[in-house]
């Protein structure tokens, strides 16, 4: 969600990504600040961009600061991008797609949004405001064994089951509701290794889950060749394996024939249509890391509907 800064390398990559045509219709599905929708419309004169952000303070944003025609902002999930833009009459009609994953610098920044573990502040996490269930909701009603199943599968923490025992232990005398106490916890169960700070995993697998993150972006790719027109352009950037994971899996299952046994009967290469073309995968380069370290894992992925 436009972690970069306007000179970044992978904001300028994941523009041009889009090999954008002046009459063109894009979308943004994780609008942010504006950073990339703006870029977009810089180089549209009679095209539109249509860009999607669950966070209403980014909505917010977009009224108060974008006096745009050719720029349109929906407040929503882009998981839910089929269906808006099937209302619209829309779908085989865009030329391109950008999605920047994960949570954005001002959620990050915002102390008051819980995402960060620095600092006493909200235990909340919840990108749309809207929504119902948040970081301490989730842990005051899920069971320990929930609780360590979440941190494992999305945050990969090998110490997954004691965090969740502390929690819960924690939890018989004190309501657990900022994220000092969380972050506390977590680093009385994990030392720390390297510069990434021993609650790192916890708070993103929580981020992850109350978000359904990765279930917005498996069933926004699982639409997204039916959304764009022919040569229509997927410009993607990861945050994390997991993020990346679900989209190298995705471009490779629909650009590459998968491979037969030997000696079986199969068509001929020039009879199978796939779908997608992979165009190429990016990784920013060392003086974006150094200007940015919220970039340091991230990846750009482009593909090609044929």
């Amino acid at each position: 969600m436009n972690n970069f800064t306007h000179n970044s390398v992978l904001l300028t990559e994941s523009i041009n990504a889009l090999n954008i045509k002046k009459d063109g219709i894009y979308i943004d599905g994780t609008f942010g600040r504006g950073g990339h929708t703006l870029a977009i419309a810089k180089e549209l004169t009679t095209g539109k961009i249509i860009a999607f952000d669950k966070d209403l303070d980014a909505i917010n944003y977009a009224k108060e600061n974008l006096k745009s025609d050719n720029i349109e902002v929906v407040h929503s999930d882009f998981a839910n991008m089929y269906k808006i833009l099937e209302s619209k009459k829309l779908i085989g009609k865009i030329d391109g797609i950008l999605l920047d994953l994960g949570v954005s610098s001002p959620q990050l920044d915002d102390k008051n949004r819980g995402f960060s573990f620095t600092g006493d502040n909200p235990l909340d996490m919840r990108m749309d405001k809207t929504q119902d269930l948040d970081a301490t909701g989730l842990l005051k009603n899920s069971t320990e064994e929930e609780i360590a199943n979440i941190i494992y599968r999305y945050g990969d923490e090998r110490r997954s089951r004691i965090i969740a025992k502390k929690i819960k232990e924690f939890q018989l005398d004190n309501d657990l509701n900022t994220t000092k106490q969380l972050a506390d916890i977590v680093c009385s169960v994990v030392q720390k290794t390297g510069k990434k700070h021993p609650a790192t995993r916890t708070f993103q697998a929580l981020r992850i889950h109350i978000n359904s993150e990765l279930v917005s972006l498996e069933n926004f790719l699982n639409s997204s060749i039916e959304i764009l027109k022919k040569n229509g352009r997927l410009s993607i950037i990861t945050f994390h394996s997991l993020e990346d994971r679900i989209v190298k899996k995705f471009i490779k299952e629909n650009s590459q024939a998968k491979q037969v046994p030997k000696n079986m009967p199969f068509l001929n290469v020039d009879e199978v249509f796939l779908p997608l073309k992979a165009i190429k995968k990016i990784k920013p380069n060392k003086n974006e890391i150094d200007n940015n370290i919220r970039s340091r894992s991230s990846i750009l992925r482009i593909a090609e509907k044929c």
